[in-house]
């Protein structure tokens, strides 16, 4: 498969200088890594130890580092002489007692603030104004893989969703609005008006997992994943790809929908191909639009 293609770097590094990249797992990351180097931009990996593997950077310089050593990793990205950072993949939010601070995170952790532990945006959104305080520019991932984000709201693939579905859309767009104005979750599921499952701190998979544990009789549930109220676009933009789909397949739902301009799709051929084989539908949506929000009063 051809790597999408690679768009304009932003920032005022120029366009063969080093790329730092933190990364966690999936293949996202991977695929970033691989577009920057395409571009002429050498990467340079900081792993998470227990996220990402390092063996699937062992074509560039790269660390593993645990959670908690950001002294060390942003050390590392400086000698490098990286400025542009991009932070990409999986990794799920530790508690503050589990991340063992080295000597530079302790001394980056009260700049952060107690405060934004209580949700991923917040905390990432703090983690980002003290890149920028050290001297980084904090790029998005979409930054580099230009084709990443869906641009136009429209159908995927073969599968259209039918009129129960896009009011099953249509309630769960509502009640993420609700969970994302408190910081909490970027996706739900809905069957027939039910809320059967909120993704919280277990992530996507074990949400889906559950939701298929709860399902009704009658026609299937939908997943709807949309970015929170305000979130930053620079970081954890709600992703799909194929494992997603074998997820919702897996689950018994109908489809899924997710927001336009605002939702990584990894491998998009192949997720399309896999959501046409499973007989879902892949629906690109505008949340704001009138479709999805004209009963969202009473959808939260």
């Amino acid at each position: 498969m051809a790597w999408p293609s690679v768009a304009p770097f932003s920032g005022s590094s120029p366009r063969n200088a080093p790329l730092g990249m933190i990364v966690g797992g999936g293949m996202m990351p991977q695929r970033a890594a691989a577009a920057a180097a395409a571009a002429g931009r050498r990467p340079h990996v900081v792993v998470l130890e227990g996220f990402g593997d390092p063996r699937d950077y062992a074509a560039y310089p790269h660390i593993l580092c645990r959670l908690g050593a950001a002294g060390r990793m942003l050390d590392w990205l400086r000698a490098a002489g990286c400025r542009d950072l991009v932070l990409a993949g999986q990794v799920k939010r530790p508690s503050f007692l589990s991340l063992r601070p080295d000597g530079g995170a302790a001394k980056l952790l009260p700049r952060i603030g107690m405060r934004a532990f209580g949700g991923d945006d917040s905390l990432l959104t703090a983690v980002l104004r003290v890149l920028q305080e050290e001297g980084f520019n904090p790029l998005p991932a979409q930054a580099i893989l230009a084709t990443l984000l869906v641009e136009v709201p429209g159908q995927l693939g073969r599968v259209a969703p039918d009129a129960e579905a896009r009011r099953d859309i249509a309630r769960g767009v509502g009640v993420l609005r609700t969970m994302g104005a408190a910081d909490v979750g970027q996706g739900c599921v809905v069957q027939q008006g039910l809320v059967l499952a909120v993704e919280a701190i277990e992530g996507t998979d074990a949400m889906l997992a559950r939701a298929g544990t709860l399902r009704r009789e009658g026609p299937g549930g939908v997943f709807i994943k949309i970015l929170k109220p305000g979130q930053d676009r620079r970081v954890d933009l709600p992703t799909v790809g194929p494992a997603t789909v074998a997820a919702v397949a897996a689950a018994g739902l109908r489809g899924l929908a997710i927001e336009a301009r605002g939702t990584i799709v990894v491998d998009r051929d192949e997720t399309v191909a896999a959501a046409d084989a499973a007989g879902l539908f892949l629906l690109a949506i505008d949340p704001a639009a009138p479709e999805w929000t004209q009963n969202e009063e009473t959808s939260a």
